[in-house]
């Protein structure tokens, strides 16, 4: 890697820090940033006691874990589209395979290996330091819902329509 693409990667690293550090709940149960590729995104979740749904078991909350991935899954839509855009987890579907080893780190890793002009169709899993061995694999679609210029969330590109 060059030293501006070195520099690019980091910036990018702490606008998604940020951004997970922005929502309440997910800066609550400790969801963090890990790694992306140009179609798929990492997030990691320590062990915290408040992820507990049975504290005398040492069970994470299937929450924790879901909430892990849907978020984990809309990173990948938004390294592969390149831009923040509104979108909706439309629909999501989590299997759950075991329960992760105690105290353990969870990490989400999602793909999104499909864009239409409307839905993004993403694939994942939860694991706990071993891909091959998985909590929990996820499958999702998630739909755009408007263009951010036009929402006024960002300005428009100059020259576009929408900034004319």
């Amino acid at each position: 890697m060059t030293r501006g693409a070195d520099d690019a990667a980091a910036r990018q690293k702490r606008f998604l820090q940020r951004f997970l550090d922005s929502v309440p709940h997910l800066k609550l149960i400790g969801i963090g940033y890990r790694d992306h590729g140009k179609d798929w995104a990492e997030l990691e979740m320590p062990f915290a006691e408040q992820q507990l749904a049975d504290p005398d078991y040492g069970i994470i909350a299937s929450g924790a874990i879901f909430t892990l991935l849907d978020n984990c899954a809309g990173f990948a839509v938004l390294v592969v589209r390149g831009e923040m855009i509104p979108y909706a987890t439309l629909d999501m579907r989590v299997d759950y395979l075991r329960a992760p080893a105690a105290k353990a780190t969870v990490i989400g890793h999602a793909e999104c290996y499909r864009i239409t002009r409307q839905i993004a169709f993403v694939r994942g899993l939860a694991h706990d330091g071993d891909p091959a061995n998985p909590i929990a694999n996820m499958a999702g679609t998630f739909m755009f819902t408007a263009r951010a210029d036009a929402m006024g969330m960002f300005p428009a590109p100059a020259g576009s329509e929408a900034a004319a």
